[in-house]
């Protein structure tokens, strides 16, 4: 296994897909000369030239357009929206374009575009540009949507979402760009993590946690805080919400009887609570307690970073719930 940043474990999924399909192109702003305002598309302009690695003007709805059109016509585009606040100013093309044309055609028409954006907060970058919309575009319909915790998933999700037939919109964290994990295979490997399948991070028997992106992490480092009180903790990592594999979660929560689930975007009308309405027919008679969630409050993002910590799910938080439960 090999030590990498996760920006770089996504550069290297660019890479090898630019590679492999002259159909692939990137496009975004300052994905080109500037490398990706996070780093994550450097040197790709100088590898595979202007057409490949599109610089595009301050228009996100220009830009998924664009990508959504050259989808339909063949091409295989990956957009890079510069924040995941800004999916907003491009929700049409996302939502009443993208998601839907399969459907309105009978399936004659296929969209295989990947929308990459950074979501979350951790740099206090305020209210319009710390948000988590996952659960927004997880509403819609047609489709499928990636949140990869570690530099291994993040390259093996993105492989997979370049090769799908479908509208792919993957929420990279932005705090964990420069992170260094050692969990990643060699290049030769091509290793594609399928989407729709979850991930047990770890396996035990008092309670199952389930998260994604960075709570995973957090969740990951509260679990291994509670062994040490001889609590067992099962965690699931998502991988992808929509699909969502229930069928894990599931099986796990029959096994502790307990469940948790952790997400950094807000608590109302998010995907923790779908998470525990999908799974409590099957769950209902295993439970011994109440399933339970554990977000980020109803409330803008503040920018103070003291606010912003204290707002965010964390290892000590996490911890304190899982106690509380058991």
């Amino acid at each position: 296994m090999r030590e990498l940043l996760y920006k770089d474990a996504i550069r290297e999924a660019m890479d090898e897909e630019l590679a492999r399909d002259e159909r692939v192109f990137l496009i975004g702003e300052d994905v080109g000369i500037f490398g990706g305002s996070f780093k994550c598309s450097v040197g790709l302009r100088d590898k595979y030239g202007d057409m490949r690695c599109k610089d595009a003007p301050i228009s996100e709805a220009g830009i998924v357009g664009t990508g959504v059109g050259a989808a339909i016509v063949g091409m295989r585009p990956i957009v890079e929206i510069m924040y995941a606040d800004f999916l907003l100013v491009c929700m049409d093309q996302i939502c009443n374009q993208a998601a839907k044309i399969n459907y309105m055609s009978g399936g004659q028409i296929h969209v295989p575009l990947v929308i990459r954006t950074p979501m979350g907060g951790g740099r206090a970058l305020a209210a319009q540009h710390s948000q988590c919309l996952h659960a927004w575009v997880a509403n819609c319909p047609g489709l499928k949507i990636a949140l990869p915790s570690t530099a291994r998933e993040a390259k093996g999700l993105l492989k997979s979402a370049i090769r799908d037939d479908n509208p792919v919109l993957i929420f990279e964290h932005k705090a964990m760009y420069n992170m260094k994990f050692d969990d990643l295979p060699a290049p030769e490997a091509d290793e594609l993590i399928p989407l729709g399948k979850a991930r047990i991070v770890s396996e035990g028997s008092d309670i199952t946690v389930v998260s994604c992106s960075l709570m995973t992490l957090k969740c990951e480092k509260a679990a291994m805080e509670l062994s040490k009180e001889g609590i067992s903790v099962e965690l699931i990592d998502l991988r992808t919400i929509t699909p969502l594999d229930t069928g894990t979660i599931i099986d796990s929560v029959r096994k502790t009887g307990r469940l948790l689930v952790v997400d950094e975007g807000h608590t109302s009308y998010g995907i923790t609570g779908e998470i525990i309405a999908r799974i409590m027919p099957d769950v209902f008679y295993s439970l011994e307690a109440p399933a339970q969630r554990l977000c980020t409050p109803d409330i803008p993002i503040p920018f103070t970073p003291r606010l912003e910590q204290a707002m965010q799910p964390n290892e000590t938080t996490i911890a304190a719930k899982i106690r509380e439960m058991l």
